[in-house]
């Protein structure tokens, strides 16, 4: 039999859909950033990226590179198994201690990327409760999803960010039964906050855990970086906090932070810990010394605060149509697939500006759109020339410019 048909038709079904997704061939330039390499088949240029997830820029910070550097050097450049066999590399136990601290939790455990560890956080979390009940928001990121589907567990979905809708699911559920509330604190496709300190009052009122993902907001708020639910005063109200290396801190890697029963309640079970070869020595050392760094800097935070109202505010002047945040996700609204990629191919052959289309399943259907991440290191000048290329796609591709409705928010 011949099976190569069956990949064939799938992939032809995403194109016929407008969501088959193209990747370009792209350069990082440490010290140049956000500026990058972009290599196609007619030969490379340069071009800016507008839509990282580096969101500070910390993946070029002088001292990550060289701990980095440093560690590679020194031990090498793997992990050499995975922590049940190999055991644990110096910096990856002074990392976690790191962790622990920032989120003033008594433990903290390290995986390979933020996937996992909300997969493998959740399922293990919960599988290890008796009766469960998972309590999801319906916006919660894929990660958490799966983690909730392979738990095995009952599960609940609330309307996003709907305390009414969720205190009536903890009352159905009743006092007595194990409950877990998952949440995130900044949803990465909208640029919305969760409210964190009524969702803790519901989880006291009616006996539940919590279980917190701030991937979108660790290093960018709080006095040290340690999220939205450090910002607003709720970290110790928190059961678990679940985290990235890879955004904010720009390195890699995942992680959980919560009592030190929990931790290792995971570290024991979780088959995602278990089975996977550890972060390498030097990537740790790289997020250990971003971490530290963000903990006693507040310039990078500042900055990128600024030059994100700045975007915010010129692009809102030049009449497109933003989803208005209060983050630092700024969502730039197309409403349809193929518009959606034949705006962002026109910015990046036209105007050397880098934006990846965001359709679905990423978003829902109707609702794509241009996500545009403004860092500390994207200048007034950049962002000029974003503005003036975004209105020319507009105008060239005849996308509807905002409302005056919409402009005033």
């Amino acid at each position: 039999m011949d099976y190569q048909p069956f990949f064939r038709a799938a992939v032809e079904a995403l194109k016929d859909e407008r969501r088959y997704r193209v990747f370009a061939d792209i350069e990082r330039l440490a010290g140049r950033f956000p500026n990058a390499i972009w290599h196609h088949p007619d030969g490379a240029c340069e071009i800016v990226v507008w839509c990282s997830n580096d969101y500070l820029g910390m993946g070029q910070h002088p001292a990550v590179v060289a701990a980095m550097a440093d560690t590679a050097r020194a031990a090498g450049a793997g992990a050499g198994g995975t922590r049940n066999i190999s055991g644990n590399s110096h910096p990856l136990v002074l990392l976690e201690a790191e962790l622990a601290d920032l989120h003033g939790k008594e433990a903290a455990l390290a995986f390979t990327s933020g996937y996992i560890s909300n997969q493998a956080g959740i399922a293990t979390i919960a599988r290890l409760i008796p009766d469960c009940l998972i309590l999801s928001d319906a916006l919660n990121h894929n990660s958490m999803i799966e983690g909730v589907r392979q738990s095995g567990r009952d599960k609940a979905v609330f309307r996003h960010n709907d305390l009414a809708h969720l205190e009536e699911l903890l009352v159905r559920a009743g006092r007595e039964r194990s409950k877990l509330i998952v949440f995130e604190s900044v949803y990465s496709m909208d640029g919305d906050v969760a409210p964190i300190r009524r969702i803790c009052d519901l989880a006291e009122r009616h006996g539940a855990m919590t279980y917190l993902d701030e991937v979108h907001a660790v290093g960018m708020y709080g006095p040290r970086g340690g999220g939205v639910a450090e910002r607003d005063g709720a970290m110790h109200r928190i059961d678990v906090v679940e985290g990235t290396l890879a955004k904010g801190f720009g390195v890699m890697g995942g992680y959980l932070a919560a009592s030190a029963a929990i931790v290792d309640a995971v570290r024991s079970y979780a088959p995602g810990f278990i089975f996977t070869t550890a972060l390498p020595p030097a990537v740790a050392a790289a997020a250990l010394a971003s971490v530290r760094h963000l903990k006693g800097s507040a310039a990078e935070r500042g900055a990128q605060g600024r030059q994100v109202a700045k975007t915010k505010a010129a692009l809102r002047r030049a009449g497109l149509p933003l989803l208005a945040t209060d983050t630092h996700i700024v969502p730039v609204m197309v409403g349809d697939a193929e518009a959606c990629k034949a705006a962002t191919d026109r910015l990046l052959e036209r105007h050397n500006i880098y934006i990846q289309q965001i359709n679905y399943p990423t978003v829902r259907r109707g609702t794509e759109r241009l996500r545009i991440t403004p860092t500390p290191f994207h200048t007034d000048g950049h962002i000029a020339a974003l503005a003036a290329a975004l209105v020319e796609v507009w105008s060239a591709l005849a996308l509807p410019f905002a409302t005056q409705a919409e402009a005033a928010e």
